[in-house]
């Protein structure tokens, strides 16, 4: 073993111990997802470097990743089963779909920057994924394509809440989205309870970059 590879694998170990357990994400297969989902092979060549640090990296066009320990915390908080249908809304560099498509069946990201979208193929495609499609459209409102899904993430905010993303949702599906607008968001874990009844739990405070062409005038409120 060369000793980069010594060395990327300390910081991956670092970045789990250091900043994922510490934000509550204990799960032992979420963990695992982590070190076997190559994070470096999602970042831009310029940033390598930073691919474990506790930073919102950049990804052109004006884009960035989340905070690792935001990308860790939304894979345990829904709780993807291997038979899982997920929906990404926001492809960005690919990583999340790609966490997300270790646990569940089949991932449907769609990202509305054409040329991110094709960085998350081609990101997709060298790390041997499969079980991902990465679509180009605007999903701010929904994607049927695939519907219904047993698992819908967000990866940016949304003033509002679309109505059509809870009835894109199977009955025992669940939702996380970033809800409001800075400087006050709230990450929310939606579940499809019966035909109407869905429940909410209001899972911590924080700022994430807003999804483009979001719609606060058609929004649902809780």
């Amino acid at each position: 073993m060369t000793t980069v590879t010594v060395d990327i694998e300390r910081a991956r170990f670092n970045m789990i111990e250091q900043q994922i357990r510490p934000w509550e994400v204990l799960d032992p297969e979420v963990l695992a997802a982590l070190s076997v989902v190559k994070r470096e092979d999602f970042v831009l060549p310029a940033h390598k470097a930073l691919a474990f640090a506790d930073l919102e990296l950049p990804i052109g066009h004006g884009q960035t990743m989340l905070h690792p320990k935001m990308e860790a915390r939304i894979l345990q908080e829904v709780g993807v089963r291997n038979t899982d249908v997920v929906l990404e809304v926001g492809a960005g560099s690919g990583y999340m779909a790609a966490l997300l498509a270790s646990r569940g069946e089949f991932v449907h990201t769609v990202e509305i920057d054409p040329a991110l979208a094709e960085l998350a193929r081609r990101n997709l495609r060298q790390a041997r994924i499969v079980n991902v499609t990465v679509d180009t459209g605007d999903a701010s409102e929904g994607w049927s394509s695939a519907s219904p899904y047993d698992v819908i993430v967000l990866s940016g905010s949304l003033p509002r809440l679309p109505e059509t993303f809870l009835q894109q949702l199977r009955l025992g599906g669940r939702l996380l989205a970033f809800i409001g607008e800075a400087p006050v968001m709230r990450a929310q874990l939606i579940t499809r309870t019966a035909d109407k009844a869905f429940t909410t739990i209001n899972l911590f405070e924080t700022v994430v970059a807003p999804l483009k062409r979001a719609k606060p005038q058609t929004g649902f409120v809780f």
